[in-house]
């Protein structure tokens, strides 16, 4: 075994761990520069020179006030459009999902095509093609910003079903929904007790793609003229561009917090086995037997 990646008549293996620290370090340092030159520069005393947290204080204590109001109902709106496009995204893609692996399997290559299509397509080039269906919803429903779930729906499909792909591949569906057909259970009972369960990390996971995508989304909202937290920060960025940092730092923590809570969730806690103890037999001999 040497310190890359280790073969063995020809087959690749996992890499060392010179090799997976090197490759973890390399990805770490992507994501801790910009993160620390945005903490460096919110930490800027200007022209005086020097650093300190006075922006960082200033903003705590003034709160989300005057200037800054726009940011708190754009968070609002942010995580509403979260919550709406999980559920359009999950209650129309999982049924889909698991009615063609178990009943037409053939269609699988035609659904990852169309689930797979968007992320190809520009989101200028999108919001070109969603402008007249808005328009008409426009008339019908209202233009209010909760529109805006319809379009992120379309942008968070395709990592949504490689998520969830990815976990169905590793189970049984259909074995599993006829096991429970079999035992008398209806095809609402089949999927939310038996095939949800079993797909919760593959759900979980494509729940927060698409959450972290609607939270840093711009383009689609900026062309179509809604307000959510990037618009808002854009705005405030160009009267106060310290605290417009500071607030995309405190975004990225929140994102990061919600990582962890998912990743809680979704890791299956298991007791550990205890150890069996056999019990010992008496047996009698045949001098005891008349």
């Amino acid at each position: 075994m040497t310190a890359g990646i280790g073969t063995a008549r020809g087959v690749a293996h996992a890499p060392g761990r010179l090799t997976r620290m090197l490759i973890l370090g390399g990805v770490g340092l992507v994501f801790a520069v910009p993160i620390l030159a945005m903490i460096e520069f919110t930490l800027r005393r200007g022209l005086v020179g020097g650093y300190d947290f006075q922006r960082w204080i200033e903003l705590f204590q003034n709160g989300l006030t005057g200037e800054y109001a726009p940011i708190l109902a754009a968070l609002v709106n942010s995580v509403g459009l979260a919550v709406g496009t999980v559920a359009i995204v999950l209650v129309l893609l999982v049924p889909t999902m698991l009615l063609v692996h178990i009943r037409f399997p053939r269609l699988r290559r035609t659904l990852e095509i169309l689930c797979i299509l968007p992320i190809s397509i520009p989101a200028i080039v999108l919001v070109v093609g969603l402008a007249p269906v808005f328009s008409v919803l426009a008339r019908y429903v209202g233009s209010g910003v909760w529109t805006l779930a319809f379009a992120y729906g379309i942008t968070v499909l395709p990592f949504a079903y490689r998520a969830i792909q990815s976990n169905l591949d590793g189970v049984d569906v259909r074995t599993l929904s006829e096991a429970a057909r079999t035992l008398g259970a209806g095809w609402a009972g089949v999927l939310l007790r038996v095939l949800v369960p079993n797909l919760r990390r593959g759900i979980l996971a494509g729940a927060f793609i698409a959450v972290a995508v609607v939270l840093g989304e711009f383009t689609i909202a900026s062309l179509l003229s809604r307000v959510n937290l990037q618009t808002a920060l854009v705005v405030v960025s160009k009267n106060d561009p310290y605290s417009a940092v500071i607030l995309s730092l405190l975004a990225l923590f929140v994102a990061f917090l919600l990582l962890l809570a998912i990743g809680r969730l979704g890791t299956e806690r298991r007791r550990p086995a205890r150890a069996f103890t056999p019990t010992p037999t008496t047996s009698t001999s045949g001098g005891d037997q008349s």
